[in-house]
């Protein structure tokens, strides 16, 4: 009955039944959940960044492994082109900071509605509440699945070709818990270790309760491993019960985790003042205190200088009583200060969990499927499309067009 059968209904599987579906073939997409896109509606906070509108080379440079392979899908369809197809399905788009693309009503169910109807204009039949539990193969070929329905029993249905696009391990409340590793796995592939990326990182700095909440924009960041810098990011970071966040530390976040499974030592130095050298922050506080009174506090200073959550951090940090009056502040305590404004340590102990990861890093080896087509060098019909392949990406919209990406060329069942 069907030519194809889709497993997942996320960015990749929905990009990828709509294009087997134009391509005139008949389409089954199985997905576990009760609706499509559950991951694309709360992606980006709830808007959804779907894209970057970076040229090909900067794009490129954000895909963080495997970007030879990704070169492939990604000159089939690029961020023009997904940008266009949204725009072609109603969907009105904007450029943002950084060139993220976001639509224009600020809603991700834009984005997973449309393609949910571009699968449903184009004659996908859909089967929700589905688990798929194995995949049929017969002489090194595949002929179906078996799920398990809504009722709870098991049944089979039959087609030549399977793209599996069951995403990774990250925010598993939206159905992604790892099903295609397990299928992948039974049929030989292997499987790069998964762990979290794009994902907040612990710290055990002794002030980190006073900072919850906090957001610093325009700070530089390093992040060093075993006393080498190893990457360096300029933006947002921010702190709040999960750990150091925003855009800055979730970047750093694909090293440092690799850099913790390693048990070396990671820790974050932050520059809060990147657009002043230490010479010339130190004549603009040595201004701000002439301008003071001689009883105000040294901590009245401070919030001339930085957020009010990082003032009791950073007095304590100095040894400085945030109460001691401004007259008695020293050049030597100046210095001190300008130290930590220009390298605040935060030691990384540890990662938040998949809950919060917004990516997998790891999955199904890339040398082991066809890049041209999406199609599995082990097993004939077999497809993989999306975050269950070893191939992720900086925060900004790169993730969600490795899913478009592949999942549209997977969708062209190329052989």
């Amino acid at each position: 009955m069907y030519d194809v059968i889709v497993i997942g209904a996320g960015a990749a599987g929905l990009m990828a039944a709509a294009t087997a579906a134009r391509n005139g073939k008949q389409v089954l997409l199985m997905e576990k959940m009760e609706k499509a896109g559950r991951k694309i509606r709360i992606s980006g906070k709830g808007r959804c960044n779907l894209t970057n509108a970076r040229p090909p080379e900067e794009f490129r440079e954000a895909i963080r492994v495997n970007a030879d392979f990704f070169d492939v899908a990604f000159a089939e369809f690029n961020n023009k082109a997904t940008i266009r197809l949204f725009e072609r399905l109603g969907v009105k788009l904007d450029i943002e900071r950084g060139q993220r693309v976001f639509p224009h009503s600020g809603k991700a169910w834009d984005i997973a509605n449309a393609l949910a109807d571009y699968c449903a204009d184009n004659g996908v039949t859909f089967m929700y509440d589905t688990r798929v539990n194995g995949i049929l193969t017969s002489n090194g070929k595949v002929y179906g699945v078996t799920y398990i329905n809504k009722r709870g029993f098991e049944r089979k249905e039959e087609a030549p070709a399977v793209i599996i696009a069951t995403g990774g391990v990250s925010y598993p409340a939206t159905g992604s818990t790892g099903d295609g590793y397990l299928f992948a796995d039974e049929l030989g592939h292997t499987v790069t270790e998964v762990r979290p990326s794009l994902t907040p990182l612990r710290t055990s700095h002794p002030q980190r309760k006073f900072l919850d909440g906090l957001l610093l924009r325009n700070v530089r960041a390093q992040l060093v491993v075993d006393g080498e810098v190893v990457r360096e990011e300029f933006g947002e970071i921010g702190f709040s019960e999960r750990g150091i966040e925003g855009a800055v530390a979730l970047r750093l976040s694909r090293d440092a985790v690799d850099a913790l499974i390693d048990e070396r030592k990671v820790k974050i130095v932050l520059d809060m003042k990147p657009a002043l050298d230490e010479e010339t922050l130190f004549d603009r506080i040595k201004r701000e205190i002439a301008e003071m009174q001689p009883e105000e506090f040294f901590a009245e200073l401070l919030r001339k200088l930085v957020p009010k959550n990082l003032v009791v951090p950073i007095a304590r940090e100095l040894d400085v009583h945030s109460k001691n009056y401004i007259r008695k502040v020293t050049d030597a305590e100046i210095n001190r200060l300008i130290k930590v404004l220009k390298g605040m340590v935060f030691p990384i102990t540890d990662y938040a969990p998949f809950e919060y990861a917004v990516v997998t890093a790891g999955g199904v080896c890339c040398d082991e499927v066809n890049k041209y087509t999406m199609e599995s060098l082990k097993v004939g019909g077999l497809y993989f499309a999306g975050e269950v392949l070893d191939l992720d990406a900086n925060t900004g919209g790169y993730n969600m067009q490795i899913a478009f990406s592949t999942g549209r060329l997977a969708g062209q069942l190329k052989k």
